[in-house]
C-alpha cells in the first residue's frame, strides 16, 4: 500500500515538474533578446543572468535546511513554485528592462526555494520504490517539458507572435503546474510518511574529502558556463549586424550600378 501511494506521489510531482520546466525553460531562450529589446546592454543581461543563478543556487542550501528543520516542506515548495511559475508570464507585462530583470531574478529565486524541498519529498518515496527509479522518472518528465517549451516558443516566434505573446502563452502550463501541486498537497499532506523504515540514516556531518573535491570541481565547471540569456542576446545582435551589413553592401552595389548607367558612353 505504501509503495502504491509513493508511486502515485512521484507521478503527480513528475507531471507538475513537466509543466514547470515547460514554463521556465520555454522562456529562458528568449529572455536575453527580450531584455535587449527593452534597452538592456549585454553587460546588464550578463549581470542579471549571473545574479539570478547566484540567487537560485545559493538559496538551495538555506531553503533545504530550514524546510528540514521546520518540517514544512510543502510550504517552501508551494511558495517557490508560485514565484517560479508566475514570474515568467508576468514578463509579458514588463515595459522596462529593470522590471523584466527583477522578474528574471525572481524566477530563479523561486526555483532555488522549491527545488531542494521537492527533491527531499521525492527521496522519501524513493526509499519505498527505489531512489534511482524515482529520480529517473522525474528527470525524464523534466526534460520532456524542457524540450517542448522552447519548441513552442520557436513556433510562436516563427509565426511572428512576438516575445510578449510567448510569455503570455506560458501562463497556461504555469497554472497547470500549480493546480497539480495543490492536488498533490491534498492527496499527500505528509510525504515523509511515504518513507519505509530502512534502519539507518544518511550521515550529513563529517563529510569526506572526496565530497569537497567533487563540490569544488562542480563549482568550477558551473563558473565556466556561458549563460544562455547572454548567448541568445549575442546571437540576435549578430544577426542584426549581418542584416545591416548586407543592406549596406546592397545599397553600395546599386549605387555603383546607377553610376555606370548614368556615365556617358557606358553600356549595360
Amino acid at each position: 500500500m505504501k509503495s502504491r501511494s509513493a508511486l502515485q506521489f512521484v507521478v503527480i510531482i513528475g507531471i507538475a515538474n513537466f509543466f514547470a520546466d515547460f514554463t521556465y525553460e520555454g522562456a529562458r531562450g528568449i529572455v536575453g533578446p527580450f531584455l535587449g529589446s527593452l534597452g538592456a546592454s549585454a553587460a546588464t543581461i550578463g549581470f542579471v543572468a549571473g545574479l539570478g543563478e547566484l540567487m537560485g543556487y545559493g538559496l538551495c542550501s538555506f531553503s533545504g535546511y530550514f524546510a528540514d528543520r521546520s518540517h514544512r516542506h510543502w510550504s517552501f515548495a508551494l511558495a517557490g513554485y508560485a514565484v517560479n511559475m508566475l514570474a515568467v508570464p508576468a514578463l509579458a507585462l514588463a515595459t522596462r528592462w529593470p522590471l523584466a530583470a527583477t522578474l528574471v531574478v525572481a524566477e530563479r529565486t523561486g526555483r532555488g526555494l522549491r527545488k531542494p524541498t521537492v527533491e527531499a519529498m521525492l527521496s522519501y518515496a524513493g526509499r519505498s520504490i527505489g531512489a534511482g527509479w524515482v529520480f529517473g522518472l522525474n528527470e525524464a518528465l523534466d526534460q520532456a517539458g524542457a524540450t517542448i517549451g522552447p519548441l513552442l516558443m520557436a513556433l510562436i516566434l516563427y509565426f511572428n507572435g512576438g516575445f510578449r505573446t510567448g510569455f503570455g502563452v506560458l501562463l497556461i502550463p504555469a497554472l497547470f503546474c500549480l493546480a497539480i501541486l495543490l492536488v498533490a498537497r491534498l492527496l499527500h499532506p505528509r510525504p515523509h510518511e511515504l518513507e519505509r523504515d530502512t534502519g539507518h540514516a544518511f550521515a550529513t556531518t563529517n563529510l569526506r574529502r572526496a565530497y569537497w573535491i567533487y563540490l569544488a570541481a562542480g563549482s568550477l565547471i558551473a563558473a565556466g558556463f556561458s549563460r544562455l540569456r547572454l548567448d541568445r542576446f549575442s546571437f540576435s545582435q549578430g544577426e542584426h549586424c549581418v542584416r545591416k551589413f548586407n543592406s549596406r553592401v546592397l545599397c553600395s552595389c546599386n549605387g555603383e550600378q546607377r553610376a555606370r548607367i548614368d556615365s556617358p558612353g557606358t553600356t549595360v
